[in-house]
């Protein structure tokens, strides 16, 4: 359920027809989960919205960019942005952007192999830079380091124990009887990108089910239990990245068109339903 300003909104019963079909969904989803979603402003929530559809897009993107699936000791990187070190690393480079790195990943992907941990982090960085305003960006993530779940604590990723899963989250799938020689398969984590598919770097973007079929084949000799998805749930901390929203866009004459996704629309109430104006 959704709440803004301490009421209710039946998201159940609105005209979403001027939305895009993946903010529908989401906003669905949230009306339909038991989970409270809390906002004090339609703001918060809008902005919510714009991340999770660029973490959607960013997850897209990376899947079409050539990057590969690999073990921490056989990762690879563009060492013209970023230093690989030892245990498979990537460390920006002194004096290069965090923007210029992060946009390399998606314009060169040939040139990268990492796994699926670091797979997320990099959608969620990607999604962050294409919201927030670019100086802000190059200034928070300014010593970017890349590996595995590690990320720079204003990225602020937060994971709970759920099954309301939203696009945009990032979930995990387990295989607790996975091959001992191959632990890169003990699991894999994926992103939610709508009701039915997901992104899962070195799988590709599938199917639960089919994640799961994938994943039993990667386990040990007469095997007891299946691989299965998971209640965790990953999530940016969205509300603290809003401050950093920019108020106008790269050439500074038009709004952002990301910033706002209702921002010309009027809630209104009649009789049991609610319309988007």
């Amino acid at each position: 359920m959704i709440i803004i300003n301490q009421k209710l909104e039946d998201f159940s019963q609105m005209d979403l027809g001027t939305l895009s079909n993946e903010a529908s969904t989401i906003l669905q989803l949230m009306g339909k989960y038991s989970t409270v979603y809390e906002y004090e402003t339609k703001e918060q929530l809008e902005f919510e919205l714009a991340i999770r559809l660029q973490i959607i897009q960013a997850a897209k993107r990376l899947y079409k960019s050539g990057v590969q699936f690999a073990t921490f000791s056989t990762s690879k990187c563009n060492e013209k942005y970023w230093t690989l070190t030892e245990k498979g690393a990537f460390a920006l480079k002194p004096n290069v952007l965090p923007q210029t790195a992060i946009e390399d990943i998606f314009r060169n992907g040939r040139k990268y192999a990492f796994e699926c941990a670091t797979a997320m982090v990099i959608v969620f960085y990607k999604a962050v830079l294409e919201i927030i305003d670019k100086e802000q960006f190059n200034l928070l993530f300014s010593n970017l380091y890349l590996y595995d779940w590690q990320y720079d604590q204003d990225l602020d990723l937060r994971s709970h124990k759920g099954t309301d899963f939203l696009p945009g989250d990032c979930v995990y799938f387990i295989n607790p009887d996975h091959d001992p020689n191959t632990p890169e398969w003990q699991g894999e984590n994926a992103i939610v990108l709508d009701e039915r598919l997901y992104y899962a770097h070195g799988i590709g973007i599938t199917t639960r089910q089919r994640i799961i079929d994938i994943l039993n084949t990667k386990r040990k000799q007469n095997p007891n239990q299946s691989a299965f998805l998971t209640n965790q749930i990953t999530r940016l901390n969205f509300r603290s990245l809003l401050p950093y929203k920019p108020k106008i866009n790269r050439d500074h004459h038009h709004v952002h068109q990301h910033s706002s996704l209702f921002s010309n629309l009027i809630i209104s109430k009649i009789g049991s339903k609610t319309y988007l104006l």
